[in-house]
């Protein structure tokens, strides 16, 4: 074997001793004291500049923070966004099928005022007896209701004075003296045609009943 040889044996062989020696060695652990007060002799120790490393990692952290924010506040508003369009949505469904259903009742108000007019004559009888009360019973499943009584509180926006009734004594306020078209509303409180009605003033009696009589009225102290 030649010198060359040998040489180039004894040097793979210590390069491979120093390669083991390098990968069995442990691991370096450096431990770094951050109190602020020195335990020995009390003092404040001077602050230690930050490494890169670190400085990098904490602007890495800050920056993953406001990312954080930025994204949270978005899912929120989008959260808050995406709420209110369904609100919108079945707020403008309800009132699309409402005023379908308005519009469907309303044109059947006729044919509801002539089986109410027929059962007060008693001409409600036989077939016309039940397709008149089906009819009912359809109109108030959609909640059309009919409303107006004498005696009732007089309301420009529900109802429509007709006739100008006599004054009611009885009356403190302008009252409902006589239904003479009854009124048809749903029950969600739109009106589909106001009542037509004899309204009726307040009487003499109501208007002077604070003011004293004669014999209540104080002596005049000049007789």
């Amino acid at each position: 074997m030649s010198s060359e040889d040998t040489t180039g044996q004894e040097g793979s062989t210590r390069q491979d001793s120093t390669w083991q020696e390098e990968a069995t060695a442990p691991e370096r652990v450096v431990i770094r004291d951050k109190r602020r007060l020195d335990p020995d002799s009390g003092e404040v120790r001077p602050e230690v500049p930050m490494s890169s490393a670190e400085v990098l990692g904490g602007e890495v952290s800050a920056d993953l923070a406001a990312i954080q924010a930025e994204l949270t506040a978005d899912l929120q508003r989008l959260t808050a966004e995406y709420a209110n369009y369904r609100k919108r949505v079945e707020r403008d469904r309800i009132q699309v099928l409402e005023l379908a259903t308005a519009g469907l009742l309303e044109s059947l108000l006729p044919l509801l005022d002539s089986i109410e007019l027929a059962r007060q004559h008693g001409d409600l009888e036989g077939a016309f007896k039940g397709v008149g009360e089906g009819l009912e019973q359809v109109a108030d499943k959609h909640g059309l209701e009919r409303y107006g009584a004498k005696g009732d509180v007089f309301d420009p926006l529900v109802h429509h004075a007709l006739v100008q009734a006599p004054e009611d004594p009885e009356a403190s306020v302008t009252v409902v003296a006589e239904v003479l078209q009854p009124g048809w509303r749903l029950r969600s409180g739109r009106v589909l045609r106001p009542a037509g009605v004899a309204v009726a003033e307040p009487g003499g009696a109501a208007e002077n009943a604070d003011v004293p009589s004669d014999a209540e009225q104080p002596n005049d102290p000049a007789n």
